[in-house]
């Protein structure tokens, strides 16, 4: 009897020449090492483990932050025919992309128009300047950018943490972690090298909001809200 094999395809976009990665992934060859997606200019890969819970761990370059980022899909999502997509959790620009070959393509092809247009906008030409330098601290420019936009959710009850959860997707209710006096703003934003570190003072819960690029602050400034965790 002939079995036949679960396959998908993978595809990323590379964060230095910005090119697009995509490749087919079969079960056999996954289950029996780690398949890495590698750029042809040989500056990123993208990393695929099947576990043994059954689940699949992806280890993806991120178009906005220097370190790349992990994730764990079920195998039944990532084996999927449906076009499924992980998002950077820091903006809200997708950098894997799983599924049908030619949903796969169109994807990669509609996010490519979408980021150029992002990167015209910042008056950026080179893939590679997304992540500027490690070493330097963040531009003051793109704090400012930060700090204001964290200021405005927060006035609008737009950031979201344990004890104080969004209503549209938390099923459950807050847990008791103590009482707010209100006295000063519930979140705290603590500038470091490699961001702004957003933190409640009630619950502890925290994410940290690169600033390292123009684009990463564009992309925050664009979002609806930001969730602690």
């Amino acid at each position: 009897m002939v079995l036949n094999e679960k396959r998908t395809t993978v595809a990323y976009r590379c964060p230095d020449c910005g090119g697009g990665i995509m490749s087919a992934v079969g079960l056999f060859n996954l289950s029996a090492d780690m398949v890495k997606l590698k750029c042809t200019c040989g500056k990123s890969e993208l990393k695929i483990v099947y576990g043994r819970d059954g689940n699949v761990r992806l280890t993806v370059p991120c178009l906005i932050c220097a370190q790349p980022h992990s994730f764990t899909v079920s195998s039944t999502l990532f084996f999927s025919d449906e076009l499924f997509v992980l998002p950077c959790p820091y903006s809200d620009i997708n950098i894997c992309f799983t599924g049908e070959m030619n949903q796969v393509k169109a994807e990669l092809a509609r996010t490519e128009l979408e980021l150029l247009d992002m990167l015209e906008e910042n008056g950026i030409t080179d893939f590679s300047a997304l992540h500027g330098d490690e070493e330097d601290l963040p531009d003051p420019q793109i704090l400012d950018i930060v700090l204001f936009v964290i200021d405005d959710m927060d006035a609008e009850g737009k950031i979201y943490c344990r004890c104080h959860p969004d209503p549209n997707t938390e099923a459950e209710e807050a847990s008791d972690y103590g009482e707010w006096d209100g006295t000063q703003s519930r979140y705290e934003a603590e500038v470091t090298d490699s961001g702004i570190k957003l933190t409640c003072r009630v619950c502890g819960a925290s994410t940290l909001i690169p600033t390292d690029s123009m684009l990463s602050a564009h992309a925050f400034l664009h979002a609806d809200s930001v969730h602690l965790h």
